[in-house]
């Protein structure tokens, strides 16, 4: 019995040995959560009333501490050095006196919430911001403020999960565009959430650059240079925003991996989507209406573009530099002046499997199973006599016009390399388009 007791105990020792480090690991975690608890026990809240010093109050709170502040205006530019909450009652201005940064954020886990910050200073080259989050400060957060007269409304660098959020954004409007800082600009950051804000007269409302697994949703952005100015970036998503009043509404630049879905781009003076230099992403559900050039698609491979809704642009597709092997099906192409320009040596097939409607297709569909009986061509004779002389489009609907489309089909001598859909849809898959109809920039 010794001998099987000594035995047993024997062989548990290694077992204790293995577990040692475990029982470490999980006295380390007790301590930290311990910690954490007291910290939150001991959190204290402090208020600033009018007349008194904002930044002074800071410097006397410890970290995890509520800074509440009354409504009245304060001239001083805030310093936030240590993890704290920022609460705005009835909303406060904070002004930065036109000299730079209004606020600089400088700690990890900072929360800002319900300020007017106004008044940065106006040097592009320091980059001066309504808030600036500058490098390590990981997990801030603004929400509901409100940004008037700033350069840049927030500058946002080297940081990780972010969150802005319902905040409204207007620039220094009487400044030319060139001089204007950027509303939201993100660089070198993962995982930010740039969620409901409305963003206005700035240079560009959101510029995204080397930042990666992001969230864009329900933003709008209007009357400034791009509604989004966005590079170098990838695997983010972007949904359910509305670009609208710019130059150009959605710019995604030398990026990959994107989710572009059920956004809204209309009444931008030059594009409404640019994809350029662009590859797996995948682009649906989105409405482009009354824009100069509703997508404007460059160097483009390897993406997928479903059942979008291209309407009443001035050009539905300019498409050229190599944008090949993408897949595009089942998006109405619907009361564009031309529907697609494209430059390429040969035809560039879309469609293949479930087809896209062609407002101006003029073929038929004897078998009633909803797809024309003959391929729809983007670039005829038609299209390119409108391209050279513009005053074709004045018979656009005549007869004769229909007639050389037909004629034009059966000469292959006449034609030119085409977007070339073989399996044209006879009906949209939008319903309602005509309410987009009437979109452009006034």
């Amino acid at each position: 019995m010794r001998r099987t007791l000594a035995s047993i105990q024997d062989n548990f020792r290694p077992m204790q040995a293995a577990l040692k480090p475990f029982r470490l690991v999980s006295s380390r975690i007790a301590a930290l959560l311990l910690g954490g608890l007291m910290c939150s026990a001991h959190a204290a809240e402090w208020q600033v009333q009018p007349g008194e010093s904002i930044q002074a109050v800071i410097g006397k709170a410890a970290p995890g501490d509520t800074i509440r502040v009354a409504r009245a205006r304060y001239t001083e530019n805030l310093r936030i050095e240590k993890p704290l909450k920022l609460v705005g009652i009835d909303r406060p201005t904070v002004s930065g006196g036109a000299k730079g940064d209004t606020i600089r954020v400088v700690a990890p886990d900072v929360s800002i919430e319900g300020f007017i910050i106004a008044d940065s200073g106006a040097s592009l080259g320091g980059q001066n911001a309504g808030i600036y989050i500058q490098p390590g400060a990981h997990r801030a957060r603004v929400a509901h403020c409100d940004f008037s007269y700033t350069l840049f409304g927030l500058w946002i660098e080297k940081v990780d999960d972010v969150r802005i959020e319902h905040n409204l954004i207007t620039g220094k409007r009487d400044l030319d565009s060139s001089q204007r800082g950027n509303g939201i600009q993100i660089y070198n950051t993962t995982g930010a959430q740039i969620i409901g804000n409305n963003i206005s007269f700035v240079r560009d409302a959101i510029y995204v650059d080397v930042s990666h697994r992001a969230v864009f949703r329900g933003n709008k952005m209007h009357h400034s240079r791009y509604g989004t100015h966005y590079m170098n970036s990838y695997h983010n998503l972007w949904e359910d925003n509305d670009t609208y009043y710019n130059r150009g509404g959605l710019a995604l630049m030398e990026v990959r991996d994107q989710i572009v879905r059920n956004n809204r781009a209309w009444g931008n003076s030059d594009h409404g989507i640019m994809l350029r230099t662009i590859q797996d992403a995948v682009v649906e559900g989105n409405i482009v209406a009354g824009n100069a050039r509703g997508f404007f698609i460059y160097d483009a491979e390897y993406n997928v573009l479903r059942n979008n809704l291209v309407v009443d642009n001035q050009v539905g597709v300019h498409l050229w530099a190599g944008s090949t092997r993408n897949v595009v099906e089942k998006n109405d192409f619907i009361s564009n002046r031309e529907q697609v320009k494209y430059v390429a040596s040969k035809d560039e097939p879309w469609g293949v499997k479930e087809g896209n409607h062609w407002s101006n297709y003029v073929g038929w569909d004897r078998n009633g199973d909803g797809r024309g009986d003959v391929p729809y061509e983007a670039n005829d004779m038609v299209d390119r006599l409108s391209w050279r002389h513009p005053m074709v489009k004045l018979l656009m609907a005549s007869p004769a016009i229909q007639t050389l489309r037909l004629i034009a089909q059966q000469f292959p001598l006449l034609r030119a390399p085409s977007i070339v859909d073989n399996n044209p849809r006879m009906r949209p898959e939008h319903s309602d388009w005509r309410k987009w109809l009437g979109k452009q920039y006034r």
